[in-house]
């Protein structure tokens, strides 16, 4: 199909088949979530929880639309990332790393899929503890928690995007958290994680956007990250990010080898979904991939932190804008925490 053939045959939730695609990838990236939550356990490594949680992903949409005459896409919309206390996100480490967790660790999990391009996200926060979680790392993922119920409320049709920004700073701030600048809400299309529509998460000079209305039969992925620290997170080091995506509107002409090399793995296996540098060769993807960075062909998602002793807490959801009412298709029941809320 042509891009002016599917400009035009943009799919929607006006059709019955594509609603279904997304509870279907919804379905299966939740499980994923619960499968990966059920093997945070004390010294698991962290890339094994990764590799799990999209295996399963990978298994499942493998699974469905198996017999139909067109060849439909599906598997991971974003890599599984698992990042730990002050970690922000985006950690989804190589096949070498041998970080663990650890008892009384607070890990956030993220992860997408997708059936035929139409994407399912979702990211929740697990404590590795017995009992309810309390203090301030209880204060962080109820800001979170609450935050995203109020986003839910919000993002409905002839609601603004900047009503859910504002919203959400002020439930942040009933808990003593920030909610953490510079993660962004977007719709999502058929093969498109992060579409045009933006919702901020924080208003600043900095960063801004379209103010935008939500509109029915849209798709957004809400995402809330939530802190006790300043909410102003930090890239410490380049050398910990693994996940990047194509930019598939620049060009350039790689000059070394492995860069070719590499750049033609990636628009072979991942031609838009972001990606885990894992899934390339180890040795010759660090070479290469430094220079499809520097030549915009890949854009990186960071690993940002917060400062060491601050706590983060992160839930995302997707919502189906149906005629009948906002659909929350991904999601996980915050876990037992005891939180002071100040009014």
């Amino acid at each position: 199909m042509s891009d002016d053939e599917r400009e035009e045959k943009e799919l929607d939730l006006t059709s019955p088949e594509v609603v279904t695609k997304y509870k279907s990838a919804a379905e299966i990236v939740n499980k994923a979530l619960q499968l990966v939550i059920s093997e945070c356990k004390p010294k698991a490594k962290i890339v094994d929880l990764c590799e799990k949680g999209d295996s399963y992903i990978r298994e499942q949409t493998g699974n469905m639309y198996k017999n139909v005459k067109r060849k439909i896409e599906r598997g991971v919309a974003f890599p599984t990332c698992v990042s730990v206390n002050n970690t922000v996100c985006h950690f989804s480490p190589l096949a070498s790393d041998e970080t663990v967790l650890e008892e009384g660790d607070i890990v956030k999990i993220d992860m997408a899929g997708h059936i035929d391009g139409f994407i399912a996200a979702v990211a929740h926060t697990h404590v590795l503890q017995e009992g309810p979680v309390t203090g301030r790392a209880a204060d962080a993922i109820a800001a979170a928690n609450m935050a995203a119920e109020v986003a839910l409320r919000l993002v409905r049709p002839g609601r603004k995007n900047k009503d859910v920004t504002e919203a959400i700073q002020k439930v942040a701030a009933a808990y003593d958290c920030k909610i953490v600048e510079g993660v962004l809400s977007h719709q999502m299309k058929q093969f498109v994680i992060d579409g045009n529509k933006v919702v901020l998460s924080v208003s600043n000079p900095d960063t801004r956007v379209d103010d935008a209305e939500f509109e029915e039969n849209e798709v957004y992925a809400i995402d809330i990250v939530a802190s006790t620290g300043e909410g102003k997170p930090k890239l410490l080091d380049e050398k910990q990010t693994t996940i990047y995506k194509r930019a598939v509107d620049k060009s350039y002409h790689l000059k070394m080898k492995a860069s070719r090399f590499i750049f033609s793995e990636i628009s072979q296996k991942f031609p838009i979904m972001p990606f885990s540098a894992r899934a390339l060769e180890e040795k010759r993807a660090r070479l290469g991939l430094v220079e499809c960075v520097n030549h915009e062909l890949l854009q990186p998602y960071p690993v940002l932190h917060e400062k060491p002793g601050d706590y983060v807490a992160h839930i995302k959801f997707t919502v189906l804008l149906m005629p009948n009412g906002s659909d929350r298709v991904t999601s996980q029941p915050a876990p037992g925490i005891a939180a002071h809320q100040n009014n």
